[in-house]
């Protein structure tokens, strides 16, 4: 007899029952037992069904025919409760009907599941020839894969010649084998099984142990959260971008696009735009010609500068070296020590300018040095202390050569003198300030180590200074310095002022590395020498003209509407200055302001033209107000 549900179906795609898609999906399994449903913890995967299989089947001895599909025999078993699971992975390639055809027939060729009944006893494996399954249900080898529960198991086979009738109908419409669209569920669900009062679920049957083989080398079925695409939508493989290729240079359009030119304007000619071209390198020669120009008049100035010091020699040694304090009373000997001392007078003049508040007699260098010497010697001095004073050597004049740690004579000299320094400090707790190295080198330039350590102690003793490498416990003064600072600024600078306080530019972003290190890191050595002879002369005032000097020197370049950019020009790192200073082949290993054409006779063209707004009196006045004090 024919099952009244095996041939109607034979004609559809039988659902996939795969992990619980929602939860409407009921009508797969058998109405009769919903209330019998047991949740299992068990995942269907390959891995699950492969141990499934061996835990539960039997060694099949003889194999199924090619294009055989797997079925219960219930003839041959005397437990007609037991469901069959069939198995074949031999069949065709299905046919093109519904994209999840194509994306699951990679993975199965034929799986039908079975849920036994409640009123029949379990059946046993047969090696019967019969092609049809046990449950009435036709597969053809023209559908795709499925894992099929009938409601209702018939007792006998279906031939597979059976025409198709019309299914029973459930509480959904199954003429669809799948919805075209699902829901995933907000968590995985567990695979449910129909239990019988009787007897317990009995395992599937495998077709043959090729298949089982064949079974756990197939790639893992997709994820059952992927969303069904519509039947009339094709499932391909998105087509791999090309490896994308870095351009070698400029593109047509790059080179023939006006870098400058509105883009709302049409393109210019190729007459106007050969003739602005030859415009604008000529302009930009005349701009050299008149730089060389200008370094031409300035080298002049210089040279005739130095001529008269060397003329004035004897004015210096008869008038000034007896008694220094003479500058003070007569305007034209000031006139002339701020055109410069001359160098072999710089040792002794700068000595008595600076003079001795400390009292300190000749032999405290050799102390100091000796006490250093034992430290080093027990291994008591700092080493981060050592470590900071070697690298404050290492940029200290690297132009000048001779502080070179392998080559420089006089390297040994300097860290010596910066040894018994850090010791002299020691005894009033302060340490090592990084930037002291340049101001011994320019004293051990000019004078021997115990004279130079002398004037140095007794120079960093002023109040500015000591204000500088005082380190925290003077912080507050150095706060004082810093307002001081802006006030002049503001009264002689004013748009430099006022671009600072835009872009949020403190004087604590520049004005340390210029007082500590008394400019030898950014200005040329010349021009700090003859800073360096009016500084003696004059005080700290001066210290901060200097500044104001050189700010007005950089005042073209300082209106960046970057930050960062402003910040980077004032520590002497503008990317485009040096790359212009590579071009024109000068030293890039000297002061750092030398890119921007910082040299002496330029600052001292701007410190002169200050003598219009400047007035000691107002520095005074602000010392005054901010630091009472002193």
């Amino acid at each position: 007899m024919t099952s009244p549900a095996g041939p109607a179906l034979s004609h559809l795609p039988t659902p996939l029952n795969l992990p619980h898609f929602n939860d409407d999906d009921d009508d797969v399994f058998d109405d009769k037992d919903d209330d019998l449903t047991v949740p299992l913890p068990y995942v269907f995967s390959p891995d699950a069904i492969r141990e499934e299989m061996a835990r539960h089947i039997p060694e099949m001895e003889e194999t199924w025919g090619e294009h055989e599909s797997v079925a219960s025999a219930a003839e041959s078993s005397s437990d007609q409760n037991a469901s069959v699971s069939t198995l074949n992975i031999d069949s065709d390639t299905p046919p093109d009907g519904h994209p999840l055809e194509s994306s699951l027939s990679a993975h199965f060729s034929r799986i039908s599941l079975t849920t036994p009944s409640d009123e029949h006893p379990p059946q046993s494996l047969s090696n019967s020839g019969d092609e049809s399954p046990s449950n009435g249900h036709q597969i053809s080898d023209e559908h795709y894969d499925s894992l099929d529960t009938p409601t209702h198991p018939p007792p006998q086979d279906t031939p597979p010649t059976t025409p198709p009738q019309t299914p029973p109908q459930h509480d959904r419409n199954i003429s669809e084998p799948y919805p075209s669209r699902l829901t995933p569920p907000t968590s995985a669900p567990l695979p449910r099984l129909h239990l019988s009062e009787d007897s317990p679920p009995t395992s599937a049957s495998l077709s043959t142990s090729h298949s089982a083989s064949s079974f756990s080398s197939l790639p893992p079925i997709p994820p059952a959260s992927a969303a069904v695409p519509h039947s009339n939508e094709l499932l391909t493989e998105a087509p791999r971008n090309p490896k994308a290729r870095r351009s070698l240079g400029p593109s047509v359009f790059e080179k023939v696009r006006s870098k400058t030119r509105p883009v709302f304007l049409p393109p210019k000619p190729k007459s106007e735009d050969a003739k602005h071209l030859a415009d604008w390198q000529e302009m930009m020669k005349q701009s050299r010609l008149k730089a060389e120009k200008r370094r031409k008049a300035f080298q002049e100035r210089r040279l005739a500068r130095e001529k008269a010091i060397e003329e004035n020699l004897h004015i210096w040694e008869h008038e000034i070296l007896p008694d220094w304090r003479v500058v003070h009373k007569n305007a034209r000997l000031r006139k002339l020590w701020w055109q410069g001392i001359p160098t072999k007078l710089r040792a002794p003049l700068w000595e008595k300018a600076v003079g001795n508040e400390l009292a300190l007699s000749k032999d405290h260098y050799r102390t100091c040095l000796s006490r250093a010497k034992r430290a080093l010697t027990s291994g008591v001095f700092p080493q981060a202390t050592l470590g900071m004073i070697e690298e404050d050597i290492s940029t200290t004049l690297p132009a000048v050569h001779i502080f070179n740690k392998e080559t420089g004579p006089m390297y040994p000299d300097l860290k010596d003198m910066l040894y018994a320094w850090v010791v002299s400090r020691s005894d009033e707790g302060l340490g090592y300030t990084f930037g002291a190295a340049k101001i011994a080198a320019m004293l051990l330039i000019n004078m021997p180590s115990q004279q130079a350590f002398i004037v140095m102690r007794n120079l960093l003793e002023r109040h500015c200074m000591r204000s500088f490498f005082g380190g925290e416990r003077s912080k507050d003064d150095v706060e004082a310095y810093y307002r001081i600072f802006d006030t002049l600024l503001a009264d002689g600078m004013p748009k430099i002022y006022f671009n600072f306080k835009q872009h949020q530019v403190s004087p604590g972003a520049y004005l340390p590395d210029w007082v500590i290190s008394l400019f030898l890191d950014h200005l040329p050595f010349e021009a700090c020498a003859r800073i360096w002879d009016v500084l003696m002369l004059e005080g700290d005032s001066f210290l901060y003209r200097a500044c104001l000097g050189i700010l007005a020197v950089l005042e073209p370049r300082l209106f960046f509407p970057d930050k960062k950019e402003l910040l980077e020009l004032l520590k002497g790192e503008n990317k485009a200055a040096i790359e212009v200073a590579k071009r024109e082949g000068r030293s890039l290993i000297g002061g750092k302001y030398e890119i921007y054409g910082v040299d002496e006779e330029t600052l001292w063209d701007r410190i002169d033209s200050m003598e219009d707004w400047w007035k000691e009196s107002t520095w005074t006045r602000l010392i005054q107000r901010e630091l009472p004090d002193i």
